[in-house]
């Protein structure tokens, strides 16, 4: 074997090794979101309680507060809301346990069940969502009661 023979075969070895070094990489930055890596991505102490027939029929009034706990792992510019597929303007606060996340139900939506559908971002690519359902009074419910 010449030495132009040998040079062109270890160029082709190391041209192959390399390639299949990069190949093993594909697809390595897509994340499963329930694997263990985004776990710690976390929504929580949904308030008000979350509707349901059985055990909590009550209503709340249009454009009441709503606010849930974020964990310290999501980014907290990466968190939105929307009802309805609207989107709802959020306060993010800074909390012990992580992010506070606040805001407001729109007017619209009298005497229906809406969901609050959460979104956010965490580490390694992940993508959490989660949601709690509200019934949304038909009238306005009225906070002050004074007597004539």
């Amino acid at each position: 074997m010449g030495a132009r023979n040998m040079c062109c075969t270890l160029l082709t070895v190391a041209v192959w090794g390399t390639g299949g070094t990069v190949w093993a990489y594909e697809g390595a930055s897509a994340i499963d979101p329930t694997s263990a890596l985004c776990g710690n991505v976390q929504f929580t102490e949904f308030t008000p309680q979350q509707y349901s027939q059985e055990t909590n029929n009550t209503e709340v009034a249009s454009g009441s507060e709503f606010l849930f706990l974020a964990s310290r792992e999501t980014f907290p510019k990466s968190i939105a809301v929307a009802i309805k597929d609207e989107t709802v303007p959020i306060t993010v606060t800074p909390h012990y346990a992580g992010y506070q996340v606040t805001g407001n139900l729109p007017s619209q939506g009298k005497g229906t069940i809406v969901k609050i559908d959460i979104g956010a971002k965490g580490p390694h690519g992940c993508e959490r969502g989660d949601g709690w359902l509200l019934k949304v009074a038909e009238a306005d419910v009225n906070k002050s009661t004074k007597a004539d």
